[in-house]
């Protein structure tokens, strides 16, 4: 499985984690695991690791960013790739911020809009630019 593989792997628990707040991503992930939706590697277990114990941290550095939006109305799209990215961009030393970013926007093209993309590209920009 690529890098790019396994972060898709983990969005689709980080965007399950958003409408299912009572679960961990622990559970998320062993019931998604035992139904056969996904397949997580180390890179992914990590990333999940990190946007689950440092999420509070991690939606502050979101929110401090955004313009025009509040976390609460961001696409539920954008919020899990927003989370994803910096919890990789925050705690993933190995991993250029710059690559991150891209993996992030390319993310936002498959499943979310252009306009999205644009906006995701932004916020992590200025996140970077801050860290």
């Amino acid at each position: 499985m690529t890098r790019s593989e396994a972060r898709e792997q983990a969005f689709f628990v980080l965007f399950e984690k958003i409408f299912c707040e009572d679960e961990t991503i622990e559970e998320i992930v062993g019931n998604a695991q035992e139904a056969g939706l996904i397949k997580i590697n180390n890179f992914a277990s990590v990333l999940l690791e990190k946007a689950g114990s440092n999420g509070d941290e991690i939606d502050t550095i979101i929110a401090d960013n955004l313009r025009g939006w509040s976390i609460q109305r961001l696409p539920k799209v954008s919020l899990a790739v927003l989370r994803l990215a910096v919890s990789e961009i925050k705690y993933v030393d190995e991993v250029p911020a710059g690559v991150t970013v891209n993996e992030a926007v390319e993310l936002m093209k498959k499943y979310g809009t252009t306009d999205d993309a644009s906006y995701v590209n932004g916020v992590l920009g200025a996140i970077v630019k801050g860290l």
